[in-house]
């Protein structure tokens, strides 16, 4: 009788154990669909950074007698492997090429907005006061102001320079970054650690830099990745509607424009972009997310 009493607690404190060891591990086990958008990811950033060495023919090579042929999963000859467009220009080298300055000008607006939106709101949130209220007002403008509106006013005005499309996708989500940094500031002011070097004799500016901004990074990452999907459908909607990349350069969206007139002959030219746009939103979505959970302290509880 002793010994049954005294085994059970060291069952159930056993069992408890094992629970929570196995649901620690199913905790830190990357899901699989995480592990497939990564590898997806970093295949299409190799092939794209590698468009110059493995494309077949040049981008903007023509052959009209071989106009609008199939690709090969549909009866095309091997030479194109995913058919020709209406001027009979290599689909897979230009979708190679298209796929590269997408994720170029996508990367350098994410980061554009990083820089911008981060400083933005440290500024905000640590000067406080009039100038904080400046800084919101024109977030709060900028945010009421579609996107494509603005991007369609400043081409009007600059042209369609690629830096200028860059600097567009840039500027249209800095305030996203801001908005959260400022309210990161505000929320760390009264923690311990901000009083401790404010007692020290630190100036605001250093308690911001050294103090504040490092625990700021996890959000500014979640948002990073997310908005990267943002920026791929933005410059993709810019150069369908012709404002953005313009020829003899190539984008995702440029190539879009182009299918448009032969969707019902040539459907594959406007598939193919179409299918790559959707799994690259779809896998750094995927990744924001788990990025998300990951970092949020309340969904590791």
């Amino acid at each position: 009788m002793t010994n049954s009493i005294n085994d059970a607690p060291e069952l159930n404190a056993g069992g408890f154990g094992v629970e929570r060891l196995s649901a620690s591990k199913r905790r830190d086990r990357l899901p699989s669909v995480m592990i497939i958008s990564c590898l997806f990811l970093l295949v299409v950033v190799l092939l794209a950074a590698a468009a110059p060495a493995i494309a077949p023919h040049e981008i903007a090579g023509q052959s009209l007698l071989s106009r609008l042929r199939p690709p090969i999963f549909a009866g095309g000859a091997s030479d194109h492997l995913l058919g020709t467009d209406h001027l009979g220009r290599d689909v897979f080298s230009r979708l190679l090429f298209a796929t590269r300055t997408t994720l170029l000008i996508a990367g350098a607006g994410v980061l554009i907005g990083v820089i911008t939106g981060t400083l933005t709101g440290l500024i905000a949130g640590t000067a406080g006061g009039w100038i904080d209220q400046c800084i919101s007002v024109v977030i709060d403008a900028q945010a009421a102001v579609p996107t494509t509106l603005i991007a369609l006013t400043a081409v009007s005005l600059v042209g369609t320079h690629p830096l200028t499309l860059v600097l567009i996708v840039g500027f249209s989500d800095y305030y996203r970054y801001a908005r959260v940094v400022r309210g990161q500031v505000q929320a760390l002011q009264g923690r311990s650690f901000i009083e401790a070097a404010r007692c020290s004799g630190a100036s605001p500016w250093r308690i911001a830099i050294r103090h504040v901004l490092p625990n700021t990074f996890s959000p500014i990452i979640v948002l990073a990745s997310l908005s990267f999907a943002e920026m791929v459908v933005l410059e993709s909607s810019l150069s369908f509607l012709g404002v953005g990349v313009q020829p003899p350069n190539v984008s995702l969206g440029s190539l879009l424009g182009e299918a448009r007139n032969y969707l019902i002959s040539s459907a594959w030219l406007a598939i193919i972009p179409c299918v790559v746009i959707v799994m690259i939103t779809v896998a750094a979505s995927i990744i924001g997310d788990w990025l998300r959970d990951a970092l949020d302290p309340q969904s590791r509880t």
